[in-house]
């Protein structure tokens, strides 16, 4: 080959390893191609506290740091001793309340017996009195006796209502002190990672004191600050790719689920100091559920990375952008 084409070559080659160096950095430095934004961010996760309801001593923690907790599964609780002798003296009261209204109800047969004898001696008592066989004294009498009955019938029904409402009453303490109870076992009220344990057993806690501070692995985003002209064209559940400094081999899949309704200056950590003198807007892109389910194990938060941001829908992901995951565990 004349050398003169081979020099030729050599330059095409040098300019092709150039261009495709330059546009690797270009992607890594100075972002995108038109129709995308580039910000710096951090992975964060919904922190969710777990805190007390009432004071008391805390008697045990069941969990640790970074363990795995499901929603609803206990993770502390508090001394109970003083609440569960409560417990059992409301439930004497209940059983107490109920024998009462018993014995209400048996003076309720007994009177409503009283009142149909009281009736059927009237009722004779008219009889002889319309044959003349009784006087009038006597039917005087058994009415007198009838309207007793009565007002004890009446008597003891109200007594029954008295009862019944006591029975209730009773009953609504004993449940009050089992919902206490049950809050006196503090749970999980979401999956998640136990981030911190804020207290020990044996500490004396105030009412809504903190205990632990859970993270929702399920719900995970990169918190972002992008200019008005970007910001201002950003649609919710536009394309994002996060690429972790940690992992900068992969590529992971995101979308737009908040924009700042009022402009900000940016956090010094995030931006240059020049930069900073512009006012941004917080963005917040979350990382599909499925995607964090699949990878739950290795997923943490305050890592930093970039985010890549679709601000254009027409414009397409450059193909160094393609997500790109580890493998399934």
């Amino acid at each position: 080959m004349p050398r003169p084409v081979k020099l030729l070559i050599a330059v095409a080659l040098v300019v092709l390893l150039a261009t495709g160096a330059g546009y690797v950095l270009f992607l890594q430095k100075d972002g995108v191609p038109p129709g995308f934004a580039t910000a710096n961010g951090r992975i964060e996760a919904e922190r969710v506290d777990v805190a007390t309801k009432f004071g008391g001593r805390l008697s045990e923690i069941l969990v640790s740091e970074g363990d795995r907790v499901e929603a609803g599964q206990i993770l502390a609780r508090l001394d109970d001793a003083q609440l569960q002798a409560q417990l059992r003296e409301a439930e004497a009261g209940v059983v107490s309340a109920r024998q009462a209204l018993a014995e209400r109800r048996a003076i309720l047969a007994e009177k409503e017996s009283a009142l149909t004898f009281a009736e059927k001696e009237l009722f004779r008592a008219q009889e002889l009195g319309e044959r003349g066989f009784a006087p009038e004294e006597t039917i005087d009498l058994r009415r007198s006796q009838m309207a007793a009955a009565e007002a004890a019938v009446d008597s003891a029904k109200a007594g029954i209502a008295a009862a019944e409402a006591r029975v209730e009453a009773a009953q609504a303490t004993v449940d009050r002190l089992r919902a206490d109870l049950e809050d006196y076992a503090l749970r999980a009220p979401r999956a998640g990672r136990v981030q911190y344990r804020l207290a020990e057993p044996g500490e004396v806690l105030s009412a809504g004191a903190r205990v632990l501070t859970l993270l929702d692995l399920t719900d995970v985003v990169m918190t972002v600050y992008l200019p008005t002209a970007a910001a201002g064209r950003l649609a919710y559940g536009a394309e994002a790719r996060l690429v972790l400094d940690a992992a900068p081999e992969y590529v992971i899949p995101a979308s737009v689920s908040f924009v700042a309704g009022e402009a900000q200056f940016t956090p010094k950590y995030v931006e240059t100091e020049e930069e900073r003198e512009n006012l941004m807007f917080r963005v917040k892109l979350r990382i599909p559920p499925e995607v964090l389910a699949e990878y739950e194990e290795v997923v943490k938060t305050g890592v930093p990375g970039l985010a890549h941001v679709r601000v254009d829908p027409s414009a397409d992901w450059p193909a160094a952008l393609a997500v790109r995951l580890p493998d399934a565990r």
